[in-house]
């Protein structure tokens, strides 16, 4: 469906610059837009690795092994469902310390293996589980500590202080991952009255 979106407003756009005899902007922004995105993506293909490096460092010298304990008593309150020991609980929190480090990109394939093993504890059903959904909101939310990404753009575009927002984007990580989980709470709650 999304592929179907873009492609559309690709041809609305193509189709209202000829209307308007705006080709020549269309064309430039095409290639300017391509040689900056291949610009950015080399900045943060440095950071990146900067940041995964010592995300290993960390994991080397047992501080995300600390982390992960640190985090299991909240984690297995916000996922009654799911046993402590089960595969789905170290891809949960594997996939919330990344993203507190910024490295969504590094997240993303351990929420993937997250979601999977969820999928089973949900018996492979089509619909999306409590603890599925709970993960969902926290994913997307996402408390973040150090905003990995952000900093490497900001300093692709020559921001004088690039670090500047990391207690803006603390507070505000922190504020959408407690409205995350104050609404699944909420909709979890109602649909548990309404079943009864």
């Amino acid at each position: 469906m999304v592929n179907i979106i873009w492609v559309a407003m690709t041809i609305v756009g193509i189709v209202f610059a000829m209307i308007n005899g705006t080709m020549d902007d269309v064309n430039k922004a095409i290639f300017t837009g391509a040689k900056e995105a291949v610009a950015i993506c080399i900045g943060l293909i440095s950071i990146l690795v900067f940041w995964l490096g010592l995300m290993n460092i960390a994991q080397e010298a047992g501080l995300l092994t600390r982390l992960s304990r640190l985090f299991q008593p909240l984690i297995t309150r916000l996922f009654p469902e799911v046993p402590k020991d089960h595969p789905a609980m170290g891809f949960i929190l594997s996939n919330m310390i990344a993203n507190l480090f910024g490295l969504g990109n590094a997240a993303t394939p351990m929420g993937i293996k997250a979601m999977e093993q969820l999928k089973i504890l949900n018996e492979n059903k089509n619909s999306a589980s409590r603890s599925m959904i709970t993960f969902l909101a926290i994913n997307t939310s996402s408390i973040t500590l150090i905003p990995t990404t952000v900093i490497a753009i900001r300093m692709n575009y020559g921001s004088v202080a690039p670090t500047e927002i990391v207690g803006t984007t603390l507070a505000a990580s922190l504020f959408s991952t407690a409205a995350a989980i104050m609404i699944d709470r909420y909709y979890h709650y109602r649909r548990v009255k309404k079943v009864v």
